[in-house]
C-alpha cells in the first residue's frame, strides 16, 4: 500500500471518529433532556432505534450491571451507508470502532479497527478467512464482537450502528448550521466565500465538507471543513429546545440502531455524558498485502496486543495476552507510526494531528467502504453489492 493511500485511509478513519463522537454526544444530550419535553416522544424514538444485538455478558459484566453501577463501558460502534446514496442492502460496516466511556476518569477512548484485517469468523468457518468488516454482514454485532474478542481479547457491552449518510438529514432537522468557510470555492452547485458566515442546510453542509481537489491542502483541508460542520452541529446540540422536538428525534432514531434501551440511555446521560468531552483516539496499524486478488491488512500480534492493552486499561481491567491466530502470526511492528490524539472540552472538534478527512473512492468499489478505490470486497463467496463512483461523505 503506497503512502498516499495510507494517509487517505487515516484521514477517513478520523473523519468517522468525529462523526461517531458527534452522534454519540447528540444522543446522550437528547436523552438527558427528555424530562423537558414529552416523555413518550423520546421513549418512542429510543424504542424505534432498539434492536437486540445478541451480545451476552462480557468479562466486565452485563450491560445492565455496568450501566447501573456506572462502570466503564465498551460500546461497539459501526458505520454504514445503507439507505444512503441509493444503497438499500445490508452490506458491510464501513467503519468499526470501540468506544470506552469511563465516568470515573471522565475520559473516552475511541479505537478504530482496520476493516480490511484478515480474520477467521468464529461462527462462519465456511466463509473464512474473511475481512473484519464482513463479520457484521454474516452475523450482525454478535459476530463482530466475537471476532474482536478472539483477536484483541476485549469485552463488548453494547453496540451502536449509525447510518453515516443520515447526518445530512440531521443537519436539516436542527435547522441548518452557520459556518464561516475557511476558503473560497464552488462545488456541486454551491459557492462558498472565505470568511463570510453562511447558513447551510444539510446538502450544502455536505458539499462544503466533501470538496477535496480544489483545496490547496487536499485531504487536510477537507478534514478541517468537516470538523467545522461537526462543531456547528454540536453547538445546536447544546440547545435542548433544538434537540427535543419530535421531528429531530424521529429523524435521529431512523439513522441509529442500538441495543441500548431507553432506560440505558437515560442512565448514561446522567453518568457518562461528561466523559465524551475528553477524547483520546487511536487506531490499529497494519501493512497491506494482496491475496487471491483481494487486498487485506495484516495486523501484527504486537500491534493487537498494544490495542488490547489500551482498551483494557481504559476499562480498568488487567491486561491479557492476545492469541496468535493462524492467519496472523507476524510479530513485527507495523510500519505506520502511532497516531494517538487527545481532544479536550468539545469531544469532537479540536486539535487532531492525523486529520479527519475522507478519501474519494475509486471508480469501482464492490462492497467496500468509500476510500479504498478498486477493492473487490468479496470474501467466501459473499458480495456486499456494487457501489459505483461512491464518494465519502456524511
Amino acid at each position: 500500500m503506497d503512502k498516499n493511500t495510507r494517509v487517505g485511509k487515516r484521514k477517513k478513519r478520523n473523519k468517522a471518529m468525529r462523526i461517531f463522537c458527534s452522534v454519540l454526544a447528540v444522543i446522550l444530550v437528547a436523552i438527558g433532556g427528555f424530562a423537558l419535553y414529552e416523555y413518550n416522544t423520546v421513549k418512542n424514538a429510543a424504542d424505534t432505534a432498539y434492536r437486540s444485538g445478541g451480545l451476552g455478558d462480557a468479562e466486565n459484566g452485563s450491560k445492565n450491571s455496568v450501566i447501573s453501577n456506572s462502570k466503564p463501558i465498551a460500546i461497539l460502534l459501526m458505520g454504514t451507508d445503507t439507505g444512503a446514496l441509493g444503497r438499500t442492502y445490508k452490506g458491510r460496516t464501513d467503519s468499526i470502532m470501540v468506544a470506552v466511556l469511563n465516568p470515573k476518569t471522565k475520559k473516552t477512548t475511541l479505537i478504530s479497527f482496520e476493516r480490511d484485517q484478515q480474520v477467521n469468523l468464529p461462527d462462519y468457518p465456511e466463509n473464512s478467512p474473511s475481512k473484519l468488516n464482513a463479520a457484521y454482514a454474516y452475523g450482525n454485532a454478535k459476530e463482530l464482537a466475537k471476532v474482536l474478542k478472539k483477536y484483541y481479547n476485549i469485552p463488548i457491552n453494547a453496540y451502536v450502528l449509525i447510518n453515516m449518510g443520515g447526518l445530512k438529514t440531521i443537519v436539516n432537522k436542527v435547522g441548518g448550521v452557520d459556518i464561516a468557510p475557511i476558503l473560497s470555492f464552488s462545488y456541486e452547485g454551491y459557492t462558498f466565500t472565505k470568511g463570510k458566515t453562511t447558513h447551510m442546510d444539510g446538502a450544502k453542509a455536505l458539499a462544503y465538507s466533501r470538496m477535496r481537489y480544489d483545496d490547496p491542502e487536499g485531504d487536510y483541508g477537507r478534514q478541517k471543513r468537516q470538523r467545522q460542520v461537526l462543531s456547528a452541529l454540536l453547538k445546536k446540540a447544546e440547545s435542548a429546545t433544538t434537540l427535543l422536538n419530535s421531528s429531530f428525534i424521529s429523524s435521529l432514531s431512523k439513522q441509529v440502531q442500538t441495543d441500548l434501551t431507553f432506560s440505558d440511555m437515560t442512565s448514561m446521560a446522567k453518568s457518562y455524558l461528561a466523559a465524551t468531552k475528553d477524547l483520546k483516539t487511536d487506531y490499529t496499524h497494519g501493512t497491506g498485502y494482496m491475496q487471491a486478488g483481494v487486498s487485506y491488512q495484516k495486523i501484527s500480534v504486537s500491534e493487537r496486543q498494544r490495542i488490547s492493552n489500551l482498551i483494557r486499561k481504559a476499562l480498568g481491567l488487567k491486561t491479557k495476552t492476545v492469541s496468535t491466530d493462524s492467519i496472523d502470526t507476524s510479530t513485527s511492528s507495523s510500519s505506520s507510526s502511532s497516531s494517538t490524539t487527545t481532544d479536550s472540552n468539545t469531544g469532537t472538534a479540536g486539535s487532531d494531528t492525523t486529520g479527519g478527512a475522507g478519501n474519494t473512492a475509486g471508480p469501482s468499489d464492490n462492497g467496500a467502504a468509500a476510500g479504498d478505490g478498486a477493492d473487490s470486497g468479496t470474501t467466501g463467496g459473499y458480495s456486499a453489492g456494487n457501489d459505483q463512483n461512491n464518494s465519502t461523505g456524511y
